[in-house]
Order: structure tokens, then sequence, then C-alpha cells
């Protein structure tokens, strides 16, 4: 057996794994996980494609709602070289693996992960990309509301928020909730419109999800600041 086999097959029994863990905490409490499944590659690289377009050099990015690190792991392999990733999940059974991830990437990027909900982080720092992978649809609109601001005010001059919602679920949520849960759900989605509206968005669609999801894109005023690597050295480092 070959190494490239060998890391083949520890690489495939790896993603087993975690998408045991996550049914696991899913059946344990959907409404926090929001899925029974990880997000796949596909919808991975879709939340993380603005990083292809990026300007060169180092890139500062936060990940919010990691979960057991499918996202994580595409960026810290698309990351150049010393990017920054700040890497955020409540969940401690998630945390665990998320460490473990942090520690075993190529190490062309330094990843921090944070053991706290992205409205109590604070780490001084504003991020080119953000991706963010929680479950909108289960939080309140106020919630929402507080954490899409603060992810936009958390975001340098021409970066990027990269975020999901399944396709279907709200209708069919609509169909089989409560009167009450219905109207949350709409005001959820009008929180979410508002701010695609005003911050340009664009979309797509990827299919080969479970399930299927749509990724949107927006993006903050102005244009791009100087690269990361410019910015360190004229703070000292």
């Amino acid at each position: 057996m070959d190494e490239w086999t060998t890391s083949r097959d520890r690489v495939l029994a790896q993603r087993r794994a975690e998408g045991w863990t996550f049914l696991l905490e899913a059946v344990r409490d959907l409404h926090a996980t929001g899925s029974v499944a990880p997000s796949s590659r596909a919808l991975a690289r879709a939340l993380c494609a603005p990083l292809t377009t990026a300007p060169g050099g180092p890139l500062d990015v936060l990940e919010a709602g990691a979960g057991t690190g499918a996202v994580t792991r595409e960026l810290i392999a698309r990351l150049p070289v010393g990017s920054r990733l700040d890497v955020v999940e409540s969940n401690p059974r998630f945390v665990a693996g998320l460490h473990r991830l942090a520690g075993t990437g190529p190490g062309t990027a330094e990843v921090r992960v944070h053991p706290n909900r992205v409205e109590e982080l604070d780490t001084g720092r504003r991020y080119d990309l953000i991706v963010s992978g929680l479950p909108f649809a289960n939080f309140t609109p106020s919630q929402v509301e507080v954490i899409m601001d603060g992810y936009l005010e958390r975001l340098r001059p021409g970066g990027v928020l990269t975020y999901f919602a399944y396709r279907g679920t709200r209708r069919a949520r609509t169909l089989l909730g409560a009167p009450g849960r219905a109207r949350r759900q709409r005001a959820v989605e009008e929180v979410l419109h508002a701010h695609r509206r005003r911050y340009a968005a664009a979309s797509r669609t990827v299919w080969a999800n479970l399930p299927p999801a749509r990724v949107w894109e927006l993006r903050a005023p102005g244009r791009p600041s100087v690269p990361a690597a410019a910015r360190r050295a004229e703070a000292g480092g």
C-alpha cells in the first residue's frame, strides 16, 4: 500500500467519523446543529470561493459555527502562507475535533479555535473573509440581526461574508410548524433579505449537499484594504 493510498484512507476514515459525530449531535440537539449531516465538500468549496479572487498575500479569515470542521479543512488547505484563521464553535464536543484539525493542517496558516458564540468573540481584528455556518433558521430575528451586523462590522472594506441556507426547509417548517414558528421564520428571512439587498449579494445553489443549499455572498462597502502582511508590518508584526 503506497503513501498516497494510506493518506487517502486516513482522510476518508476521519470524515466518516466526523459524519457520525455530527449525526449524534443532531440527534441530541437538532436545533443547535441545524442539519443531520456536515457540509459537503461542494458546499465547503462554494463558501470558500472568494479566496480564489482575493488579492495575493496573507489573509485574515473568520469561520463561525464550524461544526466538525468540513469548511475549516477547506479553508486551511486554501489559505495563503502567513494567513490567520479564527475558528468559532460553541459546542464543546465539536471544539475538541477542531483543535485536532488545526494541529494537523499544512502549517501555512495560523489557526486559532475559539470555544465561544460568535457574538461573544473579541479578537480586536477585522477580516478579509467571514464564513458563517450558523443555522439562522433556528435563531430569533433579533439574534440574526445582531450576528449579521457583527459580521459586517468585522469585515474590512471590500471584505466578503459567505453563508448558506438549506433549500426548501423554510417552506417545510412553515407548513408543518406552529403558526408562531412560521412567523419567526418569515421575520428571520426578512432580516437576511434586508442585508442582502443592502450589501449587493450574489448567490448560487449547491445541489451536491444534504439537503441542497443556497450560498450567499455579501460584500462590505469600500475598496479592499492593503494586504494583511503589509498591515502587520505597519503595526510592528
